[in-house]
């Protein structure tokens, strides 16, 4: 019998009409796993931090030295459920997804945090994990049966360098790091799109390269021959076939490309969703430029616009679409800023690192949307209600994609370590299951 979501949560307090508050051990719960809805995953990193008080969580009553000028809390098309002032198209689109108020790890280093958030561990132990992106590259790619010449682990634009997103997993499993930036026309994708080279002058290289391999044409049979033509096969077609016209963003009409933001990271969106269209399992946005010590409000006040025209686009797209039933939105970073503003020089209005309590979106694949997890106190510095960790986001994801979070990952030295084990260390207050659709008891 399928347990409803109201059933689940009869134990725990509920807050306004529409927002949830719940019980930590209700996540404890002895349920078997969701069914698993979701195929691909589209992964927005919040490089360097992102506010919770300016962005899902918004503390207006806590005064100026926390709220500074975004001192006002907006309606979303959920009752119940406000945030920030900045966002005014993601609170159109409020009953897409669910906002986790209470992330907690309590790192402030931008390294091990960013690797504790992507992998669920704490750095140090002598093993360096793969991140999400790796592990799902692992059971939902090439090995699973994945066919797309387009690799199954993307990132746009740059990789992090915080970290190997691999792990022990090896290079196999590193994301494919497009370059360039989808607002440019052509998006100059690396080994696919080259800067000034038109689609004619391609065939033609191709064309005299044939001409050249003469030694190739006398070694027609040979197996180590025949991979090698193989692989180039496989590299023009990704180059001057259909497999690499999902990188065409011209494609698009003007109108859904406005909608985006016609700036990196709206057109990164439309590119996300392009590539889960396609099938592929994991892409991640990387989104930069949250590292905002120093006049930090001057910064939100061009970035969060960005923000909420490419997010709330790629919710509503998706959507329309029916991608988003498929499709695991995951917002966030490696920590949240501080809440209290430091005015003083040489910082000018700016919040620092904060691993003791920030904001995480998730939304599609099987996470309802309308709701609210968790709790800050009043000026957004403490968990006040069910703690939320790495491991617990990053379980609830793998379960939807149909992973076994106890499943195993091949280790170079024969160790035998799970995707995601039981926390040690006291960093696991159980899987999302109030926000997962299907939990059966």
């Amino acid at each position: 019998m399928t347990m409803t979501r109201r059933e689940m949560l009869k134990t725990s307090l509920a807050g306004a009409a529409g927002l949830t508050l719940c019980d930590p051990l209700l996540a404890r719960a002895a349920v078997a796993p969701p069914v698993a809805t979701a195929r691909s995953v589209i992964q927005i990193w919040m490089w360097g931090g992102a506010s919770h008080l300016d962005t899902f969580d918004p503390k207006p009553g806590a005064g100026y030295d926390y709220c500074g000028p975004l001192d006002r809390a907006i309606d979303t098309n959920v009752d119940g459920i406000q945030i920030g002032k900045l966002l005014p198209k993601l609170a159109t689109q409020a009953d897409k997804y669910s906002i986790l108020r209470s992330m907690t790890h309590g790192v402030n280093g931008h390294e091990t945090a960013s690797y504790l958030v992507q992998t669920g561990h704490k750095a140090g132990d002598g093993l360096v994990y793969p991140a999400v992106g790796g592990v799902v590259s692992y059971f939902k790619g090439h090995n699973a049966g994945y066919k797309g010449l387009i690799p199954p682990y993307i990132v746009l634009t740059k990789p992090q360098g915080r970290f190997s997103e691999a792990g022990f997993l090896g290079s196999r499993y590193k994301p494919f790091a497009t370059g360039g930036n989808p607002s440019r026309d052509p998006f100059v994708v690396e080994g696919v799109v080259a800067a000034g080279i038109s689609r004619q002058r391609q065939e033609r290289r191709r064309a005299l390269l044939g001409s050249l391999d003469t030694l190739g044409r006398q070694m027609k049979g040979n197996a180590a021959f025949a991979a090698a033509d193989s692989c180039q096969e496989k590299a023009y077609d990704l180059i001057l076939g259909d497999a690499g016209k999902v990188f065409d963003l011209t494609e698009e009409s003007d109108e859904v490309r406005d909608r985006y933001g016609r700036h990196e990271f709206g057109q990164s969106c439309l590119m996300a969703r392009r590539l889960v269209e396609k099938g592929v399992p994991y892409v991640t946005i990387n989104y930069r430029n949250w590292d905002t010590h120093k006049q930090h409000f001057q910064s939100m006040q061009r970035q969060l616009p960005q923000l909420d025209s490419g997010l709330a686009t790629l919710f509503e797209d998706l959507g329309e679409r029916g991608l988003l039933d498929s499709t695991i939105v995951w917002w966030g970073g490696e920590f949240g800023r501080t809440p209290k503003i430091q005015w003083d020089p040489p910082w000018n209005g700016g919040r620092g690192h904060f691993g003791k309590v920030f904001s995480s979106v998730v939304g599609g694949g099987g996470f309802a949307g309308g709701q609210v997890v968790g709790a800050t106190d009043a000026r957004g510095e403490n968990v006040a209600d069910r703690p939320i960790y790495p491991r617990d986001l990053i379980g609830s994801i793998y379960e939807l994609l149909g992973i076994d979070p106890t499943a195993t990952l091949p280790h170079p030295q024969g160790l035998t370590v799970q995707a995601m084990p039981t926390a040690s260390d006291g960093q696991d207050a159980g899987r999302l299951y109030e926000i997962m659709k299907g939990v059966r008891a």
